[in-house]
């Protein structure tokens, strides 16, 4: 796999300065840095994005998740290592990252109203779409991770 382009964050500059105010938006938000460790995590791995699990892995390990969650996360639906609030997220992380297999189901829904105030349901939806943005941009230009040469085969 080689990168299609690499100065795409130049070349559209401004949409990208508006994704990081996006961002920062996003952790200034109603919701807990380690939901959306999990949201970013779990949507980039639906979507196969190893720049987006390289990063996200990364920084949820900086701020203190623990290591079993992030390794069981394709698998949180048949672990007990996840809440019911991040069970909810998680669902609902899937049902838009899939959305047009899943049309965003309404027992989904059911389950975000009630471990979520409308605020967080509103911020935790545009997480989900700002992450799915960023997968497709990384996926779509073949972005590659950093290698740690230590973990490489």
């Amino acid at each position: 796999m080689s990168a299609r382009m690499t100065d795409y964050f130049k070349r559209a500059e401004p949409a990208f300065k508006a994704m990081y105010a996006l961002e920062a938006a996003l952790k200034a938000s109603p919701l807990e840095a380690s939901l959306l460790h999990l949201v970013k995590v779990r949507a980039s791995q639906i979507n196969g994005c190893a720049y987006c699990i390289h990063m996200h892995v990364g920084e949820a390990l900086k701020d203190g998740e623990d290591q079993m969650r992030l390794h069981l996360l394709a698998g949180w639906r048949d672990s007990s290592l996840y809440s019911e609030r991040e069970r909810a997220a998680l669902a609902w992380t899937e049902a838009l990252t899939l959305v047009a297999q899943t049309h965003a189901p309404d027992e989904d829904w059911a389950a975000l109203e009630a471990a979520f105030t409308p605020d967080e349901q509103a911020w935790l939806s545009i997480a989900i779409g700002a992450i799915n943005v960023w997968n497709r941009v990384q996926v779509g230009f073949r972005a590659e991770h950093p290698v740690d040469r230590r973990h490489a085969a």
